[in-house]
């Protein structure tokens, strides 16, 4: 089950965010801590969100999964300044787990069974079977349908990506994905 645990402070915001990014959030579960006021209660009926209201989870609280929200809300800029970037050119096999603190520009691929954890800007040149969780600006990459892909821990359905080179980010509390219209040769 995917859960997104998100605070609700202010109903108005909370609904342009999930207004903007509905589509990642339709398969999740949203577990809202806060006053729920009848306005959000129907917002989230009327786009058949399920929903939980207060509840403890087992778990740690994962700050990354509400970060998006949470710290677009308090007007934080997302945008982090690198002070490195990794170049790799060897492709990530099944059963490497690649952790990253930085930017990287990876001119292989990532085969199934193979991860990625970045807390930078990622680029990778050649196709995406792996798992990858990305909290940077930005990603640009070419997924395949066997990818599992988390962009500030919002799952991105692969039928976006479309096996087609695209740039992830978030704008204005938005994730966009914008196709690279034309391929990009990187040799």
């Amino acid at each position: 089950m995917k859960v997104f645990e998100v605070d609700l402070e202010d109903e108005n915001e909370f609904i342009a965010f999930f207004d903007k990014n509905y589509i990642f959030f339709r398969n999740h579960l949203i577990a809202i801590n806060g006053n729920v006021s009848e306005k959000v209660k129907n917002y989230l009926k009327e786009k058949t969100l399920t929903y939980t209201i207060n509840i403890k989870l087992p778990s740690v609280k994962n700050s990354k999964t509400s970060e998006i929200f949470n710290e677009n809300r308090r007007s934080k800029p997302v945008n982090k300044v690198q002070e490195n970037l990794k170049v790799i050119d060897t492709l990530v096999r099944s059963g490497q787990e690649l952790k990253i603190n930085g930017d990287l520009l990876l001119l292989n691929r990532v085969n199934s069974g193979g991860s990625i954890n970045i807390e930078g800007n990622l680029i990778i040149t050649q196709i995406v079977e792996g798992d990858i969780r990305c909290t940077g600006n930005f990603m640009m990459l070419k997924a395949s349908s066997k990818a599992n892909i988390v962009f500030h821990g919002v799952e991105v359905d692969n039928k976006y990506l479309q096996e087609r080179l695209n740039r992830v980010e978030l704008k204005n509390n938005e994730i966009t994905i914008t196709p690279v219209l034309k391929e990009t040769n990187w040799g």
